[in-house]
Formats: C-alpha cells, structure tokens, sequence
C-alpha cells in the first residue's frame, strides 16, 4: 500500500499507525490530506477514530479500507465522517481511483457495496440503526476495550480517569444494553464488529 502510495503523483506517507488511537495521535501531529484506516484496529476502533479525527480536523478527509460490507459498516464510517468506503479486495487501480477522488474533494463508494448501500439508505424510515447509536463515544471506546479483554486498571490508565469512573461506565454500559454480565458485553462487542474475533492481534 505504502509503495502504491508513494508512486502518485505528489502523494508522499508521513506515517503509520499500529491502532486505533495511534491514528488519532498521528493525525494530529501530522495533519494529514488523506487518512486511509482500517476497522478493525486494537484500542478504537476504526470508526471511533475516524469520528475523533474529523472533530479535530476536518480538512483531513478519512477513506475507509476494509474487509466488512455491510451496510451496517457502511453506514456508521460516513456517519462518523469518512468520505470513502473501499473494500479491501479492491484492485490497485481502484485504490488510486479512490484516493485520487478522495482527496479532490469527492466521495467514493466501491462499486460493490455502492448499490446495496444506497438501496438501504432509501429504504423505509422506519428502518431500525445500530445498538451502538445508543451508546456515547466513550461508551463504545470502553466496551471495545473490554471486549478486548483489558482489565478496568487497564483501561483507566490508558483513558488517564479513575477505576471509579470506568467502573461507572460499565455499569451504564450494562443497563443501557441490558445485558447482566462481561461475558455478555463481550458477545455484544463481537456481534456489532467493534471487535474482530478473526483478526490475530484482536485478543
């Protein structure tokens, strides 16, 4: 991807990032045109970090490279402010083609979930959202991380707040999704894609 990359046409990488919140912290210091991100990444998700970066920065646009299709996915990544979606099975002219849109200030859709998506979007009104619209920002931050199997210390020191307020958002967790139990939370977490049980580094 990197070589891909540096072979457009005044394109140059000014960096890489291993998670989530990695992403985040780059965008930051570098201040990027174009951030490409995965879903699927420890720590925030992709699509919380996406949704983080385009408070901050809005100027620096986010294309979405990933292996979920569904609609669900789709819609959340726009949603948190992405302004492309590309399958991960892409060819590398369509990579370019996405990317040269992307940063020209167009949207791109892979012609393979494009049609679907669209067809769901001008679906009926009634037409229910994900659970996870439910839950705050930091909610989803933290049932990840749980998921993920952090322990509450864990977690607090890497959010920099007390055990007591994790501890209080746990507790919300449970009553807003009904759910009695970690385990639960866990299969909730899995269920809904913020964790990703096929991926080798998601445990």
């Amino acid at each position: 991807m990197r070589v891909m990359i540096e072979r457009m046409e005044g394109m140059t990488v000014v960096a890489e990032a291993h998670n989530g919140r990695d992403a985040v912290a780059l965008a930051h210091t570098h201040r990027p045109d174009l951030v490409i991100m995965d879903i699927s990444m420890k720590d925030l998700n992709g699509i919380e970090a996406t949704a983080q970066i385009k408070q901050d920065l809005p100027d620096t646009r986010v294309m979405i490279l990933s292996s979920h299709t569904s609609e669900d996915f789709v819609r959340r990544a726009i949603k948190a402010g992405a302004e492309g979606y590309v399958v991960k099975e892409a060819l590398a002219a369509e990579l370019v083609a996405a990317i040269k849109a992307i940063t020209q200030g167009n949207a791109y859709l892979s012609p393979g979930i494009s049609q679907h998506v669209m067809s769901g979007l001008r679906g009926p009104a009634e037409r229910g959202e994900s659970p996870l619209d439910a839950l705050t920002a930091r909610q989803r931050e933290i049932l990840q991380m749980i998921a993920e199997g952090k322990s509450t210390k864990e977690i607090a020191f890497s959010l920099e707040v007390s055990i007591k307020t994790i501890e209080t958002h746990r507790a919300a967790l449970m009553e807003r999704l009904g759910i009695r139990d970690l385990a639960g939370l866990v299969r909730f977490a899995v269920r809904h894609g913020l964790v990703d049980i096929d991926r080798p580094d998601s445990q």
